[in-house]
């Protein structure tokens, strides 16, 4: 396809309480923001102990940004200004455009055994959809298609295309491509991704090499930046993997399977200006945003 994007950094999940006391691994956030664009950030919720999960994350706004979530086990109940109510079952996707303002709440519970796994990803929006008006989409695990890409290789494609089947999830601003891709044992996968957009993967399970020269890395621990020095490096769950540029990423396998979560966008290259739930382009619309929350005249939509 052309030049293969070499891995420029891994980020190990950081240790965080959110919302009502939800503990979670922060895959990246906040001062990684503009090595990511257009993505803000992503959180890895996994717990089989209710108390960790169980208070959820009440009624809070959103402008701004999209926020995505992902479910492999349990169940998260939400509900929002617009009016919609539902459950995100195993496998199911919301993808929530909070534009112009959204208010909701995403409550999480455990399957019978108490085990609760899944994944929020906010991406940004450009300042001329910032205010846009709010939309919701909930995608039911029967929609999503299961593409096999050669042998050994199965991906789900959320958004974007892979083997000429396109996701359910279409007409995203920042033309991003979101997939659950597994990748059997001594398996070689090659997925072709835009010149000039940014793209990461996050391991669910399992280990790969992600690009062919399997030697260092970089390492981003809470923060701290360090080199890893071992050969052979087979990266492992809970570490996003960031690339460099190129055509094409290539992931192989060895001993043993690996599932991650691939994502691509379009950076937007504007300033960010950032708290809380709200993201937009100065300070000065970060706090009229607030002020409208607070005042009571944040919802724009009818």
């Amino acid at each position: 396809m052309g030049d293969t994007r070499i891995v420029e950094k891994v980020m190990k999940g950081k240790p965080t309480i959110e919302g009502a006391g939800v503990h979670l691994k922060r895959a990246f956030g906040y001062y990684q923001v503009p090595r990511l664009d257009p993505f803000l950030l992503m959180d890895d919720f996994h717990s089989d102990n209710p108390e960790f999960y169980i208070k959820g994350f009440p009624w809070h706004p959103h402008r701004g940004i999209e926020t995505i979530t992902y479910m492999l086990d349990g169940t998260v109940e939400h509900g929002d200004s617009m009016g919609n109510r539902g459950v995100i079952m195993p496998g199911d996707v919301q993808w929530m455009t909070a534009g112009s303002g959204i208010i909701h709440q995403e409550m999480p519970r455990g399957d019978a055994s108490g085990l609760m796994h899944g994944f929020q990803l906010w991406a940004n929006l450009p300042a001329k959809d910032k205010m846009m008006d709010p939309r919701y989409r909930e995608v039911k695990a029967r929609e999503i298609p299961a593409v096999g890409l050669g042998s050994g290789v199965t991906a789900k494609v959320i958004c974007g295309s892979a083997g000429g089947v396109s996701g359910p999830v279409r007409d995203i601003v920042t033309d991003p491509e979101y997939m659950d891709v597994t990748v059997e044992a001594g398996t070689t996968f090659r997925h072709g991704i835009m010149r000039g957009y940014t793209a990461f993967a996050y391991v669910v399970e399992g280990g790969a090499y992600f690009d062919r020269r399997r030697d260092s890395f970089e390492l981003d621990v809470v923060g701290e930046n360090y080199f890893d020095f071992r050969r052979e490096c087979l990266i492992g769950p809970e570490n996003l993997v960031l690339y460099g540029d190129g055509d094409e990423i290539t992931v192989e396998t060895a001993d043993g399977p690996c599932r991650f979560l691939l994502a691509s966008g379009r950076p937007i290259g504007e300033p960010v200006a950032w708290y809380g739930p709200i993201v937009m382009n100065t300070r000065e619309e970060l706090k009229a945003a607030f002020d409208e929350y607070n005042n009571g005249t944040f919802i724009k939509h009818g």
